[in-house]
This record gives C-alpha cells, sequence and structure tokens, in this order.
C-alpha cells in the first residue's frame, strides 16, 4: 500500500532510513495520510479528513489542536528525548553563564579594540565587573525527571552541584536512569527554597503555564538563577520582571525571548537554540518517521500524546484497528461486527488513556467481498472515531 506524507517544516532527510519506497514525502500533499511537523503551528491549519497521524519531531506539542486530533481519531506522536542531549548541553551552557557575566564580559572586551598596548591593562582592570560564584557545591532544583531533566540533574552532579529533584509522576525507566546522588523534594514548595539555581522540563498545559510565578518566586531564596528551557509560558513574566527588578532572582537564563524580557537586566535571551544541532533534528525526525510507519502499517503505537501506548506485533494478518471513546460496550460491539461476518478473532489487545481507547483486532482472514462491510458496520458502533483494516 502506498503513502503519503506532508511535512510541515523542513525535515532531516534521515526519515528515509525508516520509510520505505511505499511512501511518498512532500510540503504538498493533498490528501496525506501522514504529517510530519517540527515547530510549525497547526492550531488555525485545516487539516484533512485523511490525515491518521501527526508526528512533532520533537518534544513540545502545544503547536498542535491536540484535542481537536483525539476527536477525530487522529493519533499525535511526539520524539521523547530523541533532542535530550542537545537541551542537556544548552542548559549546563545556561548555568555557567548565569554565574560570571560571560555574556557582558565578550561583549566589553569588543570595546577594547584599537586600544593597542593598553588591552591587557584594560582586561586586567576592568574584569572584576564580570566576577560572579562557581556552580561547584550549589544546588540545583530540577522540575521535571523525564528524558531531559535526567541528564541535567545526573550532569549537574557530575560537576559537583548539589542536586534535588521534583516529578511526582517519574517513570520507572527514568528513575533507574537517575544518580543515586540525586535528592527527591515531595513538593515544589521545599524544592523552591532550597536552591540556587532552578531548572524547569515539564510540558506547558494549563496546569503548569505560569508555575513559576509570584508565590514561587517568593519562596526562593535570594539570588536564585532560573533556567527556562522548556517553553516560555512556564514562567509567569510579570513576576519575574519584578523579582529581577528587587533582587530575588540574579539571571533568568530562557530559550523564548519575547519583547518585555529582551535587553533586561539579569537576563539572557537565546533565540531557541536547544535542539538546534543536526543530531538533535537527526534524531527527532528518526523517531516520528518510525512512529509514523508503524502505526501506518500495523496500529503500533509509542509515544502518542493523546492515545494509549497499543505496543504489539507487526501486522502479517487482516488487523481491525479502531480508535474510540473509552466507553461501555464499545469492545462487545466490535467483537460482535467480527463475528456477525462469521470472521475468527485470533488475537485483541484493548487500551485505554483517558476519555481514549485503541483496540486492536487480529482476524484469521477476512475475505475480500466483506472488508468494505467489516469496517462500515464498526465504523457505525457508537462512541466511534476511526476505523481501519491494516495487513489486507
Amino acid at each position: 500500500m502506498a503513502y503519503q506524507i506532508k511535512t510541515l517544516n523542513a525535515i532531516s532527510s534521515a526519515i528515509y532510513t525508516q520509510l520505505g519506497e511505499q511512501y511518498s514525502v512532500s510540503d504538498d500533499a493533498q490528501a496525506p495520510d501522514a504529517i510530519l511537523v517540527r515547530s510549525a503551528s497547526m492550531h488555525e491549519t485545516p487539516i484533512p479528513d485523511s490525515v491518521l497521524s501527526i508526528a512533532r519531531a520533537g518534544a513540545g506539542y502545544n503547536n498542535i489542536p491536540v484535542d481537536a486530533c483525539s476527536e477525530r481519531g487522529i493519533c499525535v506522536f511526539n520524539t521523547p528525548g530523541a533532542n535530550a542531549n542537545a537541551v542537556c548541553e544548552m542548559v549546563l551552557c545556561g548555568l555557567l553563564l548565569s554565574c560570571r557575566d560571560v555574556v557582558g564580559g565578550i561583549e566589553w572586551a569588543r570595546t577594547l579594540k584599537g586600544q593597542g598596548d593598553q588591552v591587557e591593562k584594560a582586561v586586567e582592570k576592568g574584569k572584576k565587573a564580570f566576577v560572579g560564584p562557581e556552580l561547584r557545591g550549589k544546588t540545583l532544583g530540577v522540575i521535571g525527571l523525564g528524558a531531559i531533566g535526567v541528564l541535567v540533574a545526573n550532569a549537574a552532579a557530575s560537576l559537583g552541584m548539589n542536586v534535588v529533584g521534583y516529578d511526582p509522576m517519574i517513570s520507572v525507566e527514568h528513575a533507574w536512569k537517575l544518580s543515586r546522588d540525586i535528592r527527591r523534594e515531595n513538593s515544589l514548595d521545599a524544592l523552591f527554597s532550597a536552591c540556587d539555581f532552578v531548572t524547569v522540563h515539564v510540558p506547558l498545559s494549563d496546569k503548569t503555564r505560569g508555575m513559576i510565578g509570584r508565590r514561587a518566586l517568593s519562596l526562593c531564596r535570594k539570588g536564585v538563577r532560573i533556567m527556562n528551557f522548556a517553553r516560555g509560558g512556564l514562567v509567569d513574566e510579570e513576576a519575574l520582571i519584578a523579582a529581577l527588578g528587587d533582587g530575588r532572582v540574579a539571571c533568568y537564563v530562557t530559550d523564548f525571548p519575547s519583547d518585555a524580557l529582551i535587553g533586561l537586566p539579569g537576563v539572557i535571551a537565546i533565540p531557541h537554540l536547544g535542539a538546534s544541532t543536526p543530531e538533535s533534528e537527526e534524531n527527532c525526525a528518526v523517531m516520528a518517521a518510525a512512529q509514523t510507519r508503524d502505526f501506518l502499517e500495523s496500529g503500533i503505537i509509542r509515544n502518542s500524546v493523546n492515545l494509549p501506548a497499543v505496543d504489539v506485533a507487526p501486522a502479517v494478518k487482516p488487523r481491525l484497528l479502531c480508535i474510540h471513546e473509552n466507553v461501555p460496550n464499545v469492545l462487545g460491539s466490535i467483537t460482535s461486527a467480527v463475528a456477525s461476518f462469521g470472521l475468527n478473532i485470533s488475537d485483541l489487545v484493548n487500551r485505554s488513556r483517558g476519555a481514549m481507547a485503541v483496540s486492536v483486532v487480529d482476524i484469521d482472514e477476512v475475505p475480500e467481498g466483506v472488508r468494505g462491510a467489516l469496517v462500515d458496520k464498526a465504523k457505525a458502533i457508537a462512541g466511534m472515531k476511526r476505523v481501519r483494516l491494516l495487513g489486507v
């Protein structure tokens, strides 16, 4: 079967290591089966009825209308961890820049051009204006211990920092990767009050928007330095600017500049370079392409942000893939629909996540003459969002 993939941004050619000859990739596909996107906003972009999945080549997915996609049975993927090392390195850079005024020192040194033999003397006299503390022995608070947060926490500990972490939803996988030197805090209040540095690594949502605001900043030690390489909206800018003004915050390093922050004393605004490495872009593209391929061909779901994980084997026989509301009687209606055509179910997997569920039904054989009728009958089930017959 041939598949069309539409790209909304330039995507690394590494995707072709995952997509075979049956895939056609372009930025102008009119009826694509799937979309690959990086940073382009899709909230005002019409999504064709043909679209079965959207893969974000990156961790954040606030540029995708996830709720609307769920309502239409569109699977939305992201690529957590693919850019983790790139972002981790930028956080370490931010920590160093926030201590000694390296940026200010470089800019000042440029003003010495043309002073000839006097440059060395001017440097020795002027360098005291850019002095700052070392990282070793200071306490770093890491909010969010996912793929990026774990790398940052472990790297900071290896630099001699005391590291405390907060993540009530930490996965078993990430917990195993976390250094035993990292201390766990049971509340954000305790973390804010304990740290000289704070770095945040959580998704932006209605619950996390402005989480570093007036109250959180009031709990921080005077002179705290804050890193934000996750999403700009996690920090309440009005509260931050006030805290910079009264000295509560010594430095704010952000990968998300805004007009209000640019040029403000104590702010280091970086132009969203966190994942801007060729290695990161390639890793994200490969992961997004592999997830798209597995879903289109076999209904396998990994790293979806709106549907449950479905870890099944590749489809080698007819497979009915049903995306539906997580309500009673849907699964029974699906199996009844299959049985009504005298077909035998060889395997069945049902997974749910919140209001959504996915049922994967493997069938021994589906004669060509009943395939369309089977799909139509499944589509007619109350609560059904999307039905596909794979492996035929």
